[in-house]
């Protein structure tokens, strides 16, 4: 079947205002969270400099390739997930229809995220930072008189986090009570979504010059800010300092790959969505580059305030270490105040060890070597509610710091959100029962309405645990099984010499060896590698996660704990549910076929082209 491509301006379909906010669209979508606080952390793990080999390897074999393949079949069709991929065939229907189902799984969790931001962010205009001091014990009993017991026993940041925020249970199995600071937050952030997207792109095309822009002037306030910080210097070298026998490691190159492919936001249904709503003559070739280098960049760009703030950090705490050895050995040796400083605590140390080495070890002094606290690295939600939260604390006029820092992640998120929420809206739209019955702004209100009362089980005292099971199985597995159908759909099924024409067709000139290579053989089969080993890693160890358990003997150390069989099989069904559309969508078609096959003038299903008759 062939259709002519010219879209009547009548159809009622909404477009961009301009090009450059189409563009800030897609960069809001991939730039998220994840490159604040997923990429420099893998920098940090994994050789540092390293890294960026086989993540510039990914980029090339699997990033850009798969973000033109999906922009371009936005813009050719004009039509969200669901119906892009009906019209390429009826049997790969299912793959939109996952797409879609990914988007509203993540949608409900996501949008919990940007909860604790704003719950930080009202708290960032106490004066002190509600995180920096452990609050009184009510019976004014415990280690330190007056002082809470749990605080005291890990850091005041934890427990601002784990207690006050989360309020956090013991184990996944214990639901706890729903927290009414977070049920109040979570609202208001699903008021704001609704406010932003309550007429699809006509309204969020507005609010992305603000969620998209604003976070790269924060960016570069904290680079500013962070490099003139003491210990700037020894962060950026232990993150930009290459280890290439790293790169011997598989897992380095599994990270890469899934960063690439998770970070572009791929196969989510919204970079569809969004190319959509474009003139079919536009260059999606330049477009999927250019978003693609922009995402990449800031990633980099991210890291170096990141990494200067925690090298700050990590100098800070070496710093105090010696301090409190300093102290010690003066008491101890009842020497002058200022004899011993950092400057020459090394060689103090020497003396000491081989005058007095009795004395030294019945002092039990700290070792303290800056290394350490630098290889203190951690990703996600602790990296910055903890980590750099606690770096916060130390700077000159913290409360300005974390007001910014907390905005900043706030549009990063929501801009994220934008893609989510149209990756959703979208295809619901298109459907004839709702677009002729349901306006716009109804529909978005519902969607909103109902992904908040559902995610009122993230507020629940177990819901942090929750979260991180929505992340690992809802937001991974499920994406790579769909890009791949994706790939294999357009290459073998719609046919790369057809896709390859309407491409020409938009751009004005054929798609060269690169993107045939890459679409043909290296992304279908980098997927599927990735897929395989993904599953393996899954397999040999079994799924766990860390419990904040005042009473665990080991406690400040979180307790790690094996999730139970009930858990384990709703991790499985996250992963498999928005996969199972794919086969069963093709065999409801087949059946639908077979059914039909007895009537010779049917038409068998055959696909859409947005090629002109006589191309």
């Amino acid at each position: 079947l062939s259709v002519p491509p010219d879209i009547p301006k009548e159809d009622g379909r909404p477009k961009w205002d301009n090009k450059f906010q189409y563009i800030l669209s897609c960069i809001g979508f991939a730039v998220g969270l994840g490159n604040v606080w997923r990429f420099p952390y893998l920098c940090q793990i994994h050789g540092g400099g390293a890294f960026l080999i086989p993540y510039t390897i990914a980029l090339l074999c699997e990033g850009i390739p798969l973000l033109h393949l999906e922009l371009a079949l936005g813009q050719c069709l004009r039509k969200g997930s669901i119906g892009a991929w009906n019209s390429i065939s009826p049997y790969l229907g299912g793959v939109g229809v996952g797409s879609w189902m990914v988007s509203v799984l993540v949608s409900l969790y996501y949008n919990t995220v940007l909860t604790w931001v704003m719950w930080y962010f009202i708290n960032s205009f106490q004066e002190p930072l509600p995180w920096s001091v452990c609050p009184l014990n009510e019976n004014r009993t415990g280690n330190i008189p007056g002082l809470n017991e749990e605080c005291y026993e890990s850091t005041a940041v934890n427990y601002f986090w784990y207690r006050k925020t989360l309020n956090i249970t013991p184990d996944v199995t214990e639901t706890g009570a729903l927290q009414w600071w977070l049920i109040l937050c979570l609202a208001t952030c699903w008021a704001i979504v609704y406010l932003c997207t309550i007429r699809g792109i006509e309204t969020t095309g507005k609010a992305i010059y603000i969620t998209a822009i604003f976070p790269y002037l924060v960016l570069t306030i904290f680079l500013i800010h962070g490099l003139t910080l003491p210990g700037a210097t020894d962060g950026l070298a232990y993150l930009f300092t290459p280890n290439l026998s790293t790169l011997k490691n598989p897992r380095v190159w599994l990270d890469a790959a899934t960063q690439i492919f998770f970070s572009l936001s791929l196969a989510f249904g919204g970079l569809i969505a969004f190319s959509s709503y474009n003139p079919p003559k536009n260059d999606c070739e330049k477009d999927a580059v250019t978003v693609a280098l922009v995402n990449s960049m800031t990633s980099l760009y991210a890291s170096i305030p990141v990494f200067s703030v925690l090298g700050f950090k990590a100098t800070t705490g070496y710093w105090d270490c010696l301090d409190r050895n300093i102290i010690s050995i003066i008491n101890e040796f009842d020497l002058p105040e200022e004899s011993i400083m950092r400057h020459n605590y090394t060689a103090w140390m020497s003396f000491l060890n081989s005058s007095h080495p009795e004395k030294i070890a019945g002092l039990k002094l700290k070792s303290c070597d800056l290394q350490e606290f630098l290889d203190q690295s951690v990703s996600g939600t602790g990296l910055a509610f903890i980590i750099f939260t606690q770096a916060i604390i130390l700077m000159p006029g913290s409360q300005a710091w974390a007001i910014l820092f907390f905005i900043m992640l706030f549009c990063l998120g929501l801009s994220s959100m934008f893609g989510n929420i149209e990756g959703v809206f979208t295809p619901l739209l298109e459907l004839p029962v709702i677009s002729k019955s349901i306006p716009k702004e109804l529909l978005s209100g519902i969607i909103c309405l109902i992904c908040f009362l559902v995610a009122l089980c993230f507020t629940l005292g177990s819901g942090s645990y929750w979260i991180d099971i929505f992340d690992s199985y809802a937001g991974s597995v499920p994406l790579l099984v769909i890009a791949f159908f994706e790939v294999i759909g357009v290459v073998y099924v719609y046919k790369i010499k057809r896709f390859s024409k309407d491409v020409k067709m938009m751009t004005g000139r054929k798609p060269n060896l690169y993107w045939q290579i890459t679409w043909r053989f290296i992304s279908p089969l980098l997927l599927l590698t990735v897929f395989v080993a993904f599953v393996i890693l899954q397999i040999q160890k079994p799924p766990s996660y860390a419990a904040w358990n005042p009473e665990y003997e080991g406690f400040p150390m979180k307790e790690d704990k094996v999730y139970p069989p009930w858990v384990l099989a709703i991790c499985v069904l996250l992963a498999v549910l928005p996969c199972v559309f794919v086969p069963l969508v093709a065999l409801f078609q087949l059946i639908k076929r077979m059914r039909r096959s007895k009537d010779s003038s049917s038409v068998p299903p055959g696909v859409f082209s947005c090629q002109r008759p006589n191309s």
